[in-house]
């Protein structure tokens, strides 16, 4: 008798050329602003270097999905691997000083390349996901999403000690040679995913991008006119969860300086925190499909919330850690909640376009957490700050509370 596949055996294809990406990504990421440092640029300047990613992901959404819709995910996910792997490139011929071209242009053409690789990030993102919403099963639709999150967080866990390795032998544009290298080889591996099925009349069909509805022409505006609801409520605690997210990665390093802590010291606590947010991916994904969205959604920002509040009120090692992990265990208990409940709301006709929306969302909770985190301690200091961002990921909390139905299964 011939054995049924694995619900999730359609997934496994894309798990490794994430992991592989993402490692490109982390390696390039703590050598952003030191490479920019080393063009003279500013303190504030090398700083917002690395918010280029974020700004050519938030850029690129709505043209990801028109390539999505146009010539399929697996498409997609190629093209946008190879491209991250040239800005890399740029940004690696940039430090490497390999173009003869003043500070000021060399810094320019690295900032170029930085863009580049938050535009490919785009793409790459966007398509995964919209691929795993139509080749896994909706009963697994959850751990498909969570593992997806799982394995990002792996190759960003990794991605950091592989560029430091080549720094230690090639200097600070080692960094960069390890992104570029690690995303061509996840582009590569890109090949090996199938194409999605085109469904045919009796549910069968043959390999291609996904079709879409005959006289369909759907936008971005006219699926947020169509949407506006869901975009209004869920849309806005997935900016909250966003935001809060992307501070955690600053309000760490940020009160352990604050406690005259070593930079050892620091990263030892933010290594720890990131093991607590790895442990939790599957768990997430098999509580989401058995127990419900919302239970995931609410816990996940509560748990968040609750350790942020907490951060300001310790003052020495040993609490501000077990307090860091209950904020890394409020992470990875929310491991692709924002992946799932993009895939369940995405109408099938309009899959990619509603996705890039959803990412619009989250892309701006990203840049406006740091944002927000930082205005508040310019005026009030560092504990006003983090509790400002517990606030909203309370809020956060609230709406998913309220917006999410019980039950389990898909929310729409």
């Amino acid at each position: 008798m011939r054995r049924r596949p694995h619900p999730l055996a359609a997934a496994v294809q894309v798990y490794a050329p994430s992991a592989v990406y993402s490692a490109g990504v982390g390696a390039i990421t703590p050598a952003m602003a030191p490479a920019a440092s080393a063009f003279g640029a500013s303190v504030a300047v090398a700083a917002a270097s690395v918010t280029l990613v974020g700004i050519g992901s938030l850029l690129a959404n709505a043209p990801a999905a028109h390539l999505a819709f146009r010539a399929g995910e697996r498409v997609t996910i190629v093209a946008s691997a190879w491209t991250g792997a040239v800005g890399a490139l740029v940004a690696w011929a940039a430090v490497a000083g390999w173009l003869p071209v003043p500070g000021a242009a060399g810094l320019a053409l690295f900032f170029g390349g930085l863009f580049v690789v938050g535009m490919a990030g785009a793409g790459f993102n966007l398509a995964r996901q919209s691929y795993l919403a139509v080749a896994v099963p909706v009963s697994h639709r959850a751990r498909a999403m969570s593992t997806l999150g799982g394995t990002i967080r792996i190759g960003l866990f990794a991605g950091p000690f592989l560029g430091a390795g080549l720094q230690a032998l090639l200097g600070l544009h080692g960094a960069f040679a390890a992104g570029t290298l690690t995303m061509a080889l996840a582009a590569a591996g890109s090949f090996a995913i199938r194409e999605l099925p085109v469904p045919g009349p009796a549910g069968g069909g043959a390999p291609g991008p996904a079709p879409a509805v005959p006289d369909a022409r759907p936008t971005l505006r006219s699926l947020a006119r169509q949407h506006r609801r869901v975009l209004a409520t869920v849309g806005v605690a997935v900016v909250c969860l966003s935001a809060t997210r992307a501070c955690r990665s600053a309000v760490i390093p940020l009160w352990a300086t604050h406690l005259g802590l070593s930079p050892a010291a620091a990263s030892v606590i933010y290594g720890l925190t990131g093991l607590a947010d790895l442990l939790m991916f599957y768990p997430s994904g098999l509580l989401m499909d058995r127990r419900g969205r919302r239970l995931v959604a609410v816990s996940c920002l509560a748990g968040l919330g609750l350790g942020m509040a907490l951060i300001p009120l310790t003052g020495e090692p040993g609490w501000f850690t077990a307090v860091a992990m209950v904020v890394g265990l409020g992470n990875g208990f929310g491991s692709g909640i924002v992946m799932t409940l993009g895939a369940d709301y995405s109408p099938p006709h309009a899959r990619p376009q509603f996705l890039a929306l959803w990412r619009l969302q989250a892309d701006a909770g990203i840049l406006a957490g740091p944002a927000v985190l930082s205005a508040v301690t310019a005026l009030a200091g560092l504990a006003a700050g983090i509790w400002v961002i517990a606030v909203i990921a309370g809020a956060g909390a609230v709406v998913f509370a309220r917006s999410l139905p019980r039950g389990t299964g898909p929310v729409a």
